[in-house]
């Protein structure tokens, strides 16, 4: 079993916990073999002339390489000293730097796990970025703000360690679902802007906890009242009227402010986590000039589900690149 360690414990060396590597699909592998004839071959060459020698065959075409021709590299790294600040990294040793995707999985605050976005971040790593697939400490570990410290100090640990995953610091995105929307979201308004940041992405975010609690209060949909209680037990077991502070660090609302990044949610129309969620971010930032959009689809889908319906992970991946990849000056 390998121990975990911290950044700040030893040297860069033992940032890694475990390492993977993924391959490109077998057409990629193949336009990666030898174009020529190996010079050292121990074939038998045809006799000159010998009419029954086949001819010699031509080259293959010469084909672009392929990002992920010759693997992506997985490391799994340690931000932290408790066991669920860990991330993914998703990268290429090509010597090329990249912009950044970090993914924030879901699950109420209280379950879930980094991976359930293997395949998000698989897909952000064939789109070229270097991905950060992140867990962190779960309601039943800590209460709030444990969850937004984790996913801070995760992007303060990539950046301050970009050079080694090729990863431009000062160039990336936060991608969250439901829950890990909620912690996109509250790190796109923390402060006034964190350095780098050019994007935040939600897929059904719980942007108002208050909402929730609300909505859930008297609700015959099971998932708003487990909402409700989710969102209680994420301030420590402690209502809104009894702990008005924890709540309003939590309410994302709350803390838009003018240098925040632009923001992109998804919502179901008929979801248990409402579009008003969003409706009430979007109206604060607003209100300090900072552009926000927010898109519906039809039906129930919630999170995950929602995202693979037809055509939003693409609009999700074209807002993103539009903003990584906005020319600048």
């Amino acid at each position: 079993m390998r121990t975990a360690v911290t950044v700040s414990a030893l040297a860069l060396a033992t940032l890694v916990i475990g390492s993977a590597t993924v391959h490109a699909s077998p057409a990629a592998h193949a336009s990666s073999a030898p174009s020529h004839t190996s010079a050292t071959s121990t074939a038998k060459k045809p006799a000159k002339g010998d009419p029954t020698s086949p001819p010699t065959p031509p080259p293959p075409p010469v084909v672009a390489p392929d990002p992920l021709v010759h693997g992506t590299d997985i490391k799994t790294i340690s931000y932290g000293s408790h066991v669920r600040q860990r991330m993914d990294v998703w990268y290429q040793s090509d010597g090329l730097t990249r912009p950044g995707i970090f993914v924030i999985h879901g699950g109420w605050w209280s379950s879930g796990d980094k991976k359930l976005m293997t395949a998000v971040s698989q897909s952000y790593a064939e789109l070229g970025y270097t991905v950060f697939n992140i867990n962190y400490r779960l309601s039943t570990d800590a209460p709030w703000p444990a969850q937004r410290t984790d996913t801070l100090d995760a992007i303060a640990t990539a950046r301050r360690h970009a050079p080694l995953w090729g990863f431009d610091p000062n160039n990336y995105v936060v991608v969250g679902f439901s829950a890990g929307g909620h912690l996109s979201t509250a790190v796109g308004t923390y402060k006034d802007g964190l350095p780098g940041l050019r994007g935040v992405v939600g897929i059904s975010p719980v942007v108002s906890p208050m909402t929730a609690y609300t909505e859930g209060a008297e609700s015959p949909d099971a998932n708003k009242r487990k909402l409700r209680t989710a969102a209680i037990k994420l301030a420590g077991g402690c209502g809104p009227a009894k702990c008005p502070k924890i709540w309003a660090s939590m309410e994302v609302p709350l803390h838009a402010s003018r240098r925040d990044a632009p923001v992109l949610t998804a919502h179901s129309e008929d979801e248990f986590v409402s579009v008003e969620h969003s409706l009430q971010l979007k109206t604060r930032l607003r209100q300090v000039g900072v552009d926000m959009t927010v898109l519906t689809e039809p039906g129930t889908g919630h999170s995950a589900p929602l995202y693979r319906m037809p055509g939003l992970a693409e609009q999700v991946q074209d807002w993103i690149a539009d903003r990584l990849f906005e020319p600048t000056g």
